[in-house]
């Protein structure tokens, strides 16, 4: 069985050693290409025939220093093309100084989805509804764009056009997130309201970032996101706070006018009405937090990464790899080296199950949305129904087939065993791997850090309770 999108996914497949590649490739290719980094919503529109303009990617998930987060002299902080939601997670300085981008980076998806997604790929989809823009609109951040030409530097807020629709010209791509640091009297906020606890998207959202000397607002800046074509700031609430003190009646207040920024949909996620509570009630949760300093109470102290015991930067590729039907794929899967000679133009998943004959990793929804394809790429967790096969070139992946040694199952291979935490068993290699690598991480999680960790495994038969106490069985095994 072949998963990929007709078969064939693209023509040519460019895994670039540096920005200039990148920028010389997308001057040559203009409109018949696309920058790719972690891919999460491309792949998935060009696997549903969405992106038939597309003939080829250009991948710049090798080139290390574009996943770099730096602050300059003038107190910019700086975030790279290819640096994903939880290397913002991760950050101190985006935790310290950026911390409702944090926030929103710590609500995308699930932790194998932010291994992969970018930022500055959340900001070219362009929907109304993704997470990051709204805190870096709120903060007056800037993108850089950059074609082989010229280089232009814009307002975030500039950047879009409409519901999936940028300034972006064919030749460009984001080069660089600019966004200033927050001051020692500047606090911030993102909120937002979900059908599910995880792994859903915004039905609203809301950032907050309020300027205080002493106890009076000297400016405050609310962004709306999911009820209008673009991210919105509600102007009249930001107005009306300049020169007040926070206290319930101003909270009150300013949340009301908040609406009158809004002009929200019906969808199938929610009412316009439904909607229009929704900004009031995050708003004044936004402001409350703000005032009773309590705006970093739910942010984990030890978020789950699920990138094991070490930080995570990619490996450079060293040269330029065009890959085409003809070029194969050398990789190592279980310690083991292959080289790949079909479904070059395919998925992970492919080549893994097809390609090197190792079916213990499953296909579920193919859309990122179960887990049950999740398998270590260069010892982070990832979604292999989401990754091109071309990504695993010179790289290591860890499938089920590779966690047990001498024949012996591992300790979470034993304790799903002992807690009867398998039932049809579709979903459990996915659910191992999560588990393992979270155990990796963190050696004694609590509940909360292993749901956290299990978040983006799906299972309709066991009802999580066994999983859970298997997770909590291996790791006083593995402490022992």
């Amino acid at each position: 069985m072949n998963i990929s999108y007709g078969g064939s996914m693209w023509e040519k497949y460019y895994s670039v050693s540096s920005l200039n590649e990148a920028l010389e490739i997308l001057n040559q290719e203009k409109e018949n290409a696309r920058i790719i980094a972690g891919g999460t919503d491309l792949i998935l529109e060009i696997k549903q025939g969405i992106r038939k303009e597309i003939l080829n990617l250009i991948d710049i998930s090798r080139v290390p220093e574009l996943t770099k987060i730096t602050v300059d002299q003038e107190g910019f902080i700086h975030i790279g093309p290819g640096v994903t939601h939880n290397h913002c997670v991760a950050s101190e300085v985006i935790r310290k100084y950026a911390f409702p981008l944090a926030q929103a980076c710590y609500g995308v998806g699930t932790p194998q989805i932010r291994n992969v997604a970018t930022v500055a790929g959340n900001l070219v989809t362009a929907s109304p509804a993704n997470d990051t823009i709204v805190p870096l609109i709120a903060m007056n951040a800037e993108v850089v764009l950059a074609s082989k030409e010229k280089t232009r530097t814009i307002k975030l807020a500039d950047f879009y056009t409409g519901i999936r629709s940028t300034v972006l010209k064919p030749g460009e791509m984001i080069i660089d997130i600019k966004v200033k640091k927050l001051d020692d009297d500047q606090k911030g906020v993102f909120k937002r309201y979900i059908l599910r606890e995880t792994h859903s998207i915004s039905v609203v959202n809301t950032s907050i970032v309020i300027t205080f000397q002493k106890n009076k607002i000297t400016s405050a800046s609310i962004s709306l996101g999911c009820v209008a074509p673009t991210i919105i700031r509600a102007k009249d609430a930001e107005i009306y706070l300049s020169g007040k003190e926070l206290n319930e009646e101003v909270i009150n207040i300013a949340a009301d006018l908040a609406l009158r920024a809004v002009k929200p949909i019906n969808d199938i996620r929610a009412s316009d009405r439904y909607r229009l509570r929704l900004v009031r009630l995050l708003v004044a949760e936004g402001l409350t937090e703000i005032y009773l300093g309590e705006e970093k109470n739910n942010f984990p102290k030890t978020p789950v990464l699920l990138w094991g015991k070490s930080q995570f930067s990619p490996k450079r590729l060293g040269n330029l790899k065009i890959h085409s039907d003809e070029t194969e794929i050398q990789t190592k899967i279980n310690n083991k080296k292959y080289s790949i000679k079909k479904n070059q133009k395919g998925l992970l998943i492919d080549i893994i199950r097809e390609s090197a004959g190792l079916t213990g990793t499953k296909l579920g929804c193919g859309e990122g949305e179960c887990g049950a394809c999740t398998v270590l790429m260069d010892g982070v967790s990832i979604l292999s129904c989401l990754i091109p096969a071309p990504r695993a070139h010179n790289a290591e992946i860890t499938t089920i087939e590779g966690v047990s040694k001498q024949e012996k199952l591992h300790p979470v291979q034993q304790a799903y065993i002992d807690e009867g935490a398998i039932q049809c068993g579709y979903c459990t290699p996915g659910f191992i791997m999560s588990s393992i690598q979270l155990l990796n991480e963190i050696p004694n999680p609590s509940v909360q850090q292993i749901k956290e960790g299990l978040a983006g495994n799906l299972c309709r038969c066991t009802g999580y309770y066994r999983i859970i106490a298997a997770v909590e069985k291996a790791a006083r095994m593995i402490n022992q």
